[in-house]
């Protein structure tokens, strides 16, 4: 890839739909949306500046014969400095985000693995949407680098209407998994260095649902149209696609009013019928053109396109419609222009009726082809019209006020030529992806960065790394209580002592776990993560590794969390001695404290970044958001150069828990506290043993034939 001296390397994450450089399929379900063709488009546009030497827009992998094999390329070049990396998470087909979740750690580390193939450290993560926001906070925590996040729609803005319209909270969370979309939210603007949103309604109406609302660290950047692409019409152009719209049409001569969008329920195509089914005037000004995406066979749709596109037809028969409304059944990405100008050149009106609209990219558009347009007063097309004084906002359930604002245009020559001339100098003053890269780099240029990541990705000297796998276990649920099991760990270590670094990944401080260890005859782990996962040492002389005791200082200011925290029922301080410089730790009273998430979300109200762990019912500890004893794993994984899948994870707490998502190899032992742990019982690479304490682990590795396949460097052997 060609590069530039000096310039920025700029990651971009965007998790589901179908994305690729060419012909986008938009609008093939509620995933692939306009959401795809952004990530895309600001990929290109930040690639075109000298300021940056490369930026990759990272996505999921799909192997799906029912979708095109471009989706299985593991690189794509959008341009000499740009190009879409797909990276393996979950099943090989392709699925909706909504069931994404459980295979988003895996996708983290995936993408880590892959990272430390490249010449250099990204200088900046920018996730898009809440699931790429989730892989966006665990990569910016690793590597040490600032977060940027676009949100494009927001969970709790989603329940809110899908409350209003009567579904069920519990039916809500069956179809969207909303509490994790929710948590991950939460979580990402808590961590966030910047939120770039694509207009103020998005700020002040979206984001303000959320505990941890800091609109100082929100910016409106308003995504850019390719002006190259969306033109108006030529004089005597010939436009091919009206040969799908005019069979349709008793009168093709009549004025087109243009409404594309998926069919979604939320875009409010059935009301927009409805107007011009009941208004005589509009029925005898204009036609109605419907692009509501693409089909073969409305029965072989999911069900919510299905159920649109039924009720839309349906709809259309009721008004008698028939020979003034063309509804497509398909049509090309590179089609789209060419729909816009069609309907400019005949004096037509583009409309968003949607309920309500997070931007209106389409607007744009349709403004770049100087075509007047008539919008939803909710959401972003107020500030689109704002700039651009192209066209008039609606309330989008009142019927008679959008047969009005389409009358107006449609009528009035002299306003339709003023809407249309308007919106062509407001996008071009507004809306380029030129304007939109020069903003976005000088608000990234703000931006002050955390330990070079370099650091992180680059492994340790060579010798260092004399075994090829791992066995990572705490100490008081898994370790002890068995005092023959523990025996027998402890010479199973020592037989495979050439092929495997034994770690201990424990809660307690060095000094209590060294007491404990020696009480007990546990071997010198070569690495032992103390703290929860905020300190770490290496072999026998107990090294420090203060580049992680640097990392982790990140925002934390314990001072300001007890403040917050020291006073609630339930929670008491522990001991001086269980107490740490990056952590904090109580016995927590669950009969009288809050509960962990609304203490979490108590400290996020405060604007702080914390990461809260409960464990064994008693206890709660919070520590720096980048420290967990599964962050601390994978730095260690990568500082001694071995794969997560070559890490055996032993968990019995919830503490333990972020140890084993993702790529490791797990066991939870029998012994497990209560239901902690429960909910990874369907996670793939997770083995629940049948068996307690360090029987457990020997179980585990007899499961996944450990040591089968360990390789000793020659130099060692």
């Amino acid at each position: 890839m060609a590069q530039t001296i000096n310039g920025k390397y700029l990651l971009l994450v965007s998790v589901h739909g179908l994305i690729r450089g060419h012909e986008l399929e938009l609008g093939r379900d509620a995933d692939t949306g306009g959401q795809t063709k952004y990530v895309v488009d600001l990929a290109r546009a930040l690639a075109r500046r000298s300021d940056v030497e490369r930026v990759d827009l990272v996505t999921r992998r799909i192997i799906d014969s029912n979708v095109s094999e471009d989706y299985a390329l593991t690189e794509e070049p959008l341009s000499d400095k740009a190009r879409i990396i797909r990276i393996e998470a979950g099943p090989q087909e392709y699925i909706p985000k909504e069931k994404l979740w459980d295979h988003l750690d895996s996708f983290t580390d995936n993408i880590i693995t892959w990272l430390r193939t490249e010449s250099r450290p990204p200088d900046l993560v920018h996730s898009h949407y809440a699931d790429a926001g989730y892989v966006g906070v665990r990569l910016a925590h690793l590597l040490g680098i600032p977060l940027i996040h676009t949100g494009h729609s927001l969970g709790r803005d989603k329940r809110k209407r899908l409350l209003a319209r009567g579904v069920s909270r519990e039916a809500i969370e069956q179809t969207y998994n909303i509490e994790r979309r929710i948590d991950a939210e939460e979580e990402v603007l808590a961590n966030a260095d910047l939120v770039i949103t694509s207009t103020h309604n998005e700020i002040e109406e979206q984001y303000g649902l959320y505990n941890y609302y800091d609109p100082g660290r929100m910016e409106v950047i308003p995504p850019g149209t390719d002006l190259e692409q969306f033109h108006p019409p030529t004089p005597g152009e010939h436009i091919t696609f009206a040969k799908q719209v005019n069979r349709f049409l008793s009168n093709a001569d009549k004025p087109l009013v243009l409404a594309l969008s998926r069919p979604d329920e939320r875009k409010n195509i059935i009301t927009l019928i409805e107007a011009f089914g009941e208004s005589q005037a509009l029925r005898h000004a204009a036609n109605l053109l419907i692009v509501a995406g693409n089909r073969d066979d409305i029965r072989d749709m999911d069900s919510g396109a299905q159920n649109v596109l039924t009720t839309i037809l349906m709809t259309i028969d009721l008004y008698d419609l028939y020979g003034r409304v063309a509804i497509p059944k398909s049509h090309r990405a590179d089609e789209v222009p060419e729909i816009y100008r069609l309907v400019a050149a005949g004096g037509g009106v583009f409309i968003n009726p949607a309920l309500t609209e997070p931007f209106g990219l389409t607007l744009l558009e349709a403004a770049a082809s100087g075509l007047p347009v008539v919008a939803t007063e909710n959401g972003g097309p107020v500030d689109i019209i704002g700039n651009c004084h192209n066209g008039r906002l609606v309330d989008p359930l009142d019927k008679h006020a959008i047969a009005n604002a389409l009358l107006h245009l449609l009528r009035d020559k002299a306003a339709w030529k003023r809407a249309s001339r308007s919106g062509l100098e407001g996008v071009r003053r507004f809306y380029s992806w030129e304007a939109h890269a020069e903003t976005y780099m000088e608000r990234i240029g703000e931006l002050g960065g955390g330990e070079p990541a370099a650091q992180v990705l680059q492994p340790a000297t060579r010798a260092i790394r004399y075994r090829d796998r791992a066995i990572f276990t705490d100490l008081d649920l898994n370790l002890i209580g068995n005092p023959t099991a523990l025996e027998h760990f402890a010479r199973t270590i020592r037989d495979n002592r050439r092929c495997v670094t034994f770690g201990i990944a424990t809660g307690r401080r060095i000094d209590s776990a060294l007491a404990l260890m020696k009480k007990h005859g546990i071997p010198t782990p070569d690495v032992l993560i103390t703290s929860l996962g905020t300190r770490i040492h290496y072999g026998r002389s107990l090294t420090e590794d203060h580049v992680w005791a640097n990392h982790i200082d990140h925002d934390w200011n314990p001072k300001q969390i007890r403040r917050v925290l020291d006073e609630l029922p339930g929670l008491k301080l522990q001991p001086k001695n269980e107490q740490g410089s990056s952590k904090i730790s109580y016995y927590y009273d669950p009969r009288h404290a809050p509960s962990v998430d609304e203490i979490i979300t108590l400290i996020r109200k405060h604007e702080l970044t914390a990461n809260v762990i409960s464990a064994y019912g008693q206890f709660l500890d919070v520590l720096p958001s980048r420290a967990s004893k599964g962050q601390a794993l994978r730095y260690v994984a990568q500082r001694l150069d071995i794969p997560l899948e070559h890490i055996l994870a032993v968990g019995g707490s919830g503490a333990d828990e972020d140890m084993m998502r993702g790529n490791t190899l797990a066991v939870v032992v029998a012994n497990r506290h209560h239901e902690e742990l429960s909910k990874l019982i369907d996670q793939e690479r997770i083995y629940f043993a049948s068996q307690a304490h360090a029987q457990g682990i020997l179980e585990a590795i007899d499961h996944y034939d450990f040591f089968r396949s360990c390789e000793v460097p020659r130099a060692h052997a």
